[in-house]
C-alpha cells in the first residue's frame, strides 16, 4: 500500500501551515464558511497560501456558497483543490476549473457505493461523521466498519482523528488520505506544532 496522504484543515495563521508544511502535511485546508470557527477571510488565506513552500496542497472548503461567493474567492485566493461540505449537486462543485472532492457524513444504512457514482466527477470522496446540523469539523468519530472496501473514489477519511487513534482508523479503513482539524488544535482554529507533528508521524508509521 502505497503511503497515505494527510492534510490539516482548518489553518487561521501562518504559523500554523508552516508547522504543517514542516511536519510533512500534503495539504492544507482553508475553511470558507463563515459560521466555522475556523473561518478564515481572503486576506489571511492569500498571506497563509504566500507563506507555503511548495508542494503543498492548498484546499478551500465551502458550505453552499453560491457560485458568485465562490467565484469572487477564488479570483482572490489561489486554491489548488475544492472540498464541498454541504447540500451541493455535481453541478454545483463543478465548473470551477479546480478539481474538487465532496464530503458526505456517514449515517448507518448509506449506499456509499452510489453517492461516489453520483459525485462521479469528484477526484475523492470525504467521509466524515454525522452530526444533526453541523457540516462537519465536530471531532466525532463514526463507525468505520460503515465504509465498504473497494469504493470507486479514493477515500479520504475523517471525523474525530487524532495522534492517538488515527493509526488504527489507517489499518481498518486504508483510505488515500486523512483530513484531521480539531485533534490537533490547542483550541478552536489555534494549531499545536507538536500534536501536528505527531499525527504525522503516527499517519507515516501506519
Amino acid at each position: 500500500m502505497s503511503a497515505v496522504r494527510s492534510k490539516i484543515c482548518g489553518i487561521t495563521r501562518v504559523e500554523d501551515a508552516l508547522a504543517a508544511a514542516e511536519a510533512g502535511a500534503d495539504a492544507i485546508g482553508l475553511v470558507f464558511y463563515p459560521k466555522s470557527p475556523r473561518a478564515v477571510s481572503i486576506q489571511q488565506a492569500r498571506a497563509i497560501i504566500a507563506a507555503l513552500p511548495p508542494f503543498v496542497t492548498t484546499v478551500g472548503l465551502f458550505v453552499n456558497a453560491s457560485r458568485c461567493e465562490l467565484g469572487e474567492i477564488l479570483d482572490a485566493v489561489p486554491l489548488d483543490l475544492l472540498q464541498f461540505h454541504g447540500d451541493e449537486s455535481p453541478h454545483d462543485c463543478a465548473g470551477f476549473h479546480r478539481p474538487w472532492i465532496k464530503a458526505l457524513r456517514v449515517r448507518p444504512g448509506d449506499d456509499l457505493q452510489a453517492a461516489c457514482r453520483f459525485y462521479q466527477g469528484a477526484c475523492g470522496i470525504l467521509l466524515d461523521a454525522y452530526v444533526a446540523g453541523v457540516p462537519g469539523g465536530t471531532g466525532e468519530v463514526f463507525d468505520w466498519s460503515l465504509i465498504p472496501q473497494g469504493l470507486s473514489k479514493p477515500v479520504i477519511l475523517a471525523g474525530g482523528l487524532t495522534p492517538g487513534n488515527v493509526a488504527e482508523a489507517i489499518a481498518q479503513v486504508r483510505p488515500y488520505a486523512v483530513d484531521v482539524s480539531g485533534g490537533v488544535e490547542a483550541a478552536k482554529g489555534i494549531k499545536d506544532a507538536a500534536r501536528i507533528q505527531a499525527f504525522i508521524q503516527a499517519v507515516q508509521g501506519a
